[in-house]
């Protein structure tokens, strides 16, 4: 398939700049692909889809503040900070994205806080965007990510343009974070509340924990029109073998193997057995899927509403048939369903 087949018209008042009231009261659109039907529901009644031991497989990956502003030496011109990954534990290096990038060199210092108390300085420039900062910070490792949390911010989608607002900090991460290192939410999760989890469970719903760090690979533009030539960024992926047993006694009872989110498909789609079991796994993932593409591990999912062009959307439509879900994807325009990280979900069986 060719990247000019997943375009569609998006009016920009459908891209959701805040979260629904209730994480579960959000719109939830359901495709049955045997059937070939969408129906139109609320999130929470995605319980009346699910029985005793199904499975659903969540990525708990915590968003971390990513986002920083520091001033550059001398000229002390703002500098927008986005940090996307840790390289070196010991000498506190980052990859980073720096915004404006045109006014930051090699050997620039930068100044964050109030007190200029903490310092980088650029030792690489990655791409023309990116840059490596080595943090000049005396003490102990957990004061310097202490530093970090305290000066930097939720990172919100660029797509928001309003500023960062105290309830962010909680809706902008799932119930279930629990591992730091994702510079974005795995947004499918963010639909789930503490009660909408607790009558799952009642209703005999295992739970198997997946952790991807999501970075920027996730939302990596495709810039060719011939998808195979497509370099998804790498991530990294945590698959424990508790997570392992409960999604390969599901598959052999022959269960409902629900992904939450994309992310949660990429990291269970990169370590699949010859058997077509899941495998425990440690490592990086650069995996992107596109139509057509055979899964292994899951037959159901939850997403979110993704833009036009996204690998995103491309995983979706492998996932849900290109026909059915670009068809559903001219249903939500309609009926004006929220899109993107605070919008509506979707849910595929």
């Amino acid at each position: 398939m060719k990247l000019s087949q997943f375009g569609f018209d998006l009016p920009s008042e459908l891209l959701a700049e805040y979260p629904a009231d209730n994480r579960d009261e959000s719109r939830l659109m359901v495709l049955d692909r045997e059937k070939g039907t969408i129906e139109h529901k609320v999130f929470k009644d995605i319980i009346d889809y699910f029985d005793d031991q199904d499975v659903m497989v969540m990525n708990n990956t915590k968003v971390f503040p990513a986002r920083m502003f520091g001033n550059k030496e001398k000229t002390g011109a703002k500098i927008e900070v986005f940090l996307l990954r840790e390289l070196n534990r010991d000498s506190l290096l980052w990859d980073v994205l720096v915004d404006p990038a045109r006014k930051i060199r090699i050997g620039n210092k930068l100044y964050f806080g109030d007190d200029e108390s903490l310092v980088a300085e650029v030792i690489d420039n990655t791409t023309s965007r990116g840059r490596t900062l080595r943090f000049l910070f005396e003490g102990p490792y957990e004061e310097f990510k202490d530093k970090i949390r305290q000066l930097g911010s939720t990172p919100l989608p660029k797509y928001i343009k309003r500023d960062v607002e105290e309830f962010d900090e909680e809706r902008y991460q799932t119930i279930f974070a629990k591992h730091e290192g994702a510079v974005a939410a795995p947004t499918a999760g963010l639909h789930f509340s503490k009660q909408l989890l607790k009558r799952l469970e009642i209703k005999g719903v295992n739970f198997a924990e997946v952790t991807l760090h999501v970075g920027l690979g996730t939302f990596q533009p495709v810039e060719v029109e011939d998808l195979t030539k497509h370099k998804m960024g790498s991530e990294r992926v945590i698959i424990p073998q508790e997570c392992a047993d409960i999604v390969n006694t599901g598959i052999e009872k022959k269960k409902r193997i629900c992904a939450v989110g994309t992310t949660s498909v990429r990291s269970i789609e990169s370590s699949v057995s010859t058997e077509s079991t899941l495998k425990p796994f440690d490592g990086w993932t650069n995996k992107f899927i596109f139509p057509p593409y055979e899964f292994s591990i899951p037959n159901s999912l939850i997403t979110n509403f993704h833009t036009p062009y996204s690998t995103l959307l491309m995983m979706v439509c492998a996932f849900g048939g290109y026909d059915l879900v670009m068809e559903a994807y001219e249903q939500a325009v309609k009926e004006k369903y929220r899109f993107y990280s605070y919008g509506d979900a979707m849910l595929i069986i």
